[in-house]
């Protein structure tokens, strides 16, 4: 049994959100908690919020013990990008590319199939 989370249009860099998201991928929820906690990065916070959402739906909705979950899945998938245009030299413009990331947690019990 597995339980999900996804928190979409998160206004963080996919690229930036995939190094914090490998950091807890496989570990106790304890210890991914802990890891978050301690971990300087703007994307610390929101991948907390998923993954404590993801654990208070496998307690709710499948009665899963929250002591033997584990992080089963974490990725980060790339939302929509905000196209900003900032003035340079000479009448040019560049374009400022504000990305957004779609970040997913699934956390599994320990003993099914592992």
């Amino acid at each position: 049994m597995e339980a999900k989370a996804v928190a979409k249009h998160i206004r963080v860099s996919p690229r930036k959100a995939r190094q914090v998201v490998a950091l807890i991928r496989g570990k106790d929820v304890g210890e991914a908690f802990a890891i978050l906690k301690f971990t300087a990065h703007k994307a610390t916070e929101p991948i907390f919020k998923v993954l404590k959402s993801a654990v208070a739906n496998a307690e709710h909705n499948y009665e899963l013990n929250s002591d033997r979950l584990y992080v089963k899945e974490a990725f980060v998938d790339e939302g929509p990008t905000l196209k900003r245009m900032m003035p340079r030299a000479q009448g040019r413009a560049d374009v400022i590319n504000k990305r957004s990331s779609h970040i997913t947690v699934v956390v599994g019990e320990k003993g099914e199939n592992n």
